[in-house]
């Protein structure tokens, strides 16, 4: 699992009938301080995340165990909206204070 932001959609209009019915998310990497990392990604959507979101990631096989997701060929999915995160004591971010 890795933290990321939603910087943008994906739409396809054509694409294999199992994955219809998902919204497709451009998602960048986050570090644990909430800086920006190299690296994108799109996820398939199972929480209903918007642009400019913070969410959390699931990658490989643990992406088709969610219920959107299951029997999919997916490889990533976005499975949390993250409110906040600490590390070692200190607030790395905070979904209201950065809203």
């Amino acid at each position: 699992m890795f933290l990321g932001k939603v910087i943008g959609t994906l739409v396809a209009t054509q694409k294999e009938a199992s994955l219809d019915g998902l919204k497709f998310l451009v998602v960048r990497r986050l570090s644990v301080d909430n800086e920006d990392e190299r690296g994108y990604v799109v996820a398939a959507d199972a929480v209903g995340a918007g642009l400019g979101e913070v969410v959390m990631v699931a990658t490989g096989s643990s992406a088709r165990q969610t219920v959107m997701t299951d029997k999919r060929p997916c490889d990533a999915v976005i499975m949390a909206i993250v409110d906040s995160w600490e590390v070692d004591g200190q607030e790395r971010y905070n979904k209201v204070e950065s809203g």
